[in-house]
């Protein structure tokens, strides 16, 4: 007989995953959701440049910049929240009051939108960026249930799944912000 490796006791690389595996299909879906409606923006904008651009010219472009701002120091928050025993709940409570920030703010904008008479069906430009940013809004409040509950049952592994789902919504904003509002 032959010696072989036992590999069965060996970790996997889906046990090295913060939180657990079905967080990882949830974040990967999620991000093949948002990855494809920006394909569908970008292709969209290519037959219409021009009219893109004019409608690109009535976003708030600091507001969008102070959400981006807001949501990477709520990311960096979360990240501490899982590293922080002592601290957990101030460092979770600090990325929920961060990510209410960023709803605010987003409703400001829709409602100057609105004041303006800009609505879903003003353009395909701003059908996009309704559907794209009010998609990434829903995962925002979904975020701030899941840290709600965390406050609650807060163990290791539920805070790693929480962050890592916070992550992704940084990453989609980080990607949308300029794509949406700078990208010419």
């Amino acid at each position: 007989m032959s010696e072989g490796i036992d590999i069965s006791d060996r970790p996997s690389v889906l046990d090295e995953l913060p939180g657990d595996l079905m967080i990882w299909v949830l974040i990967i879906s999620e991000l093949l959701v948002f990855g494809a409606g920006l394909l569908a923006f970008l292709g969209v904008r290519a037959m219409d440049p021009v009219g893109f651009a004019e409608d690109q010219d009535n976003l708030n472009r600091v507001a969008g910049a102070v959400n981006t701002i807001v949501l990477v120091a709520s990311g960096y928050c979360a990240a501490r929240a899982v590293n922080s025993a002592n601290h957990m709940r101030a460092w979770l409570g600090g990325a929920m009051a961060l990510g209410a920030v960023f709803l605010v703010v987003k409703w400001m904008e829709y409602a100057e939108k609105a004041r303006h008479g800009i609505g879903l069906e003003s353009s395909d430009f701003f059908t996009f960026y309704y559907l794209l940013t009010g998609f990434h809004a829903m995962h925002v409040a979904a975020g701030l249930v899941i840290f709600a509950l965390l406050m609650r049952w807060n163990s290791h592994r539920n805070l790693e799944a929480g962050a890592a789902f916070w992550h992704m919504v940084d990453l989609v904003w980080v990607l949308l912000f300029p794509i949406i509002y700078l990208v010419r």
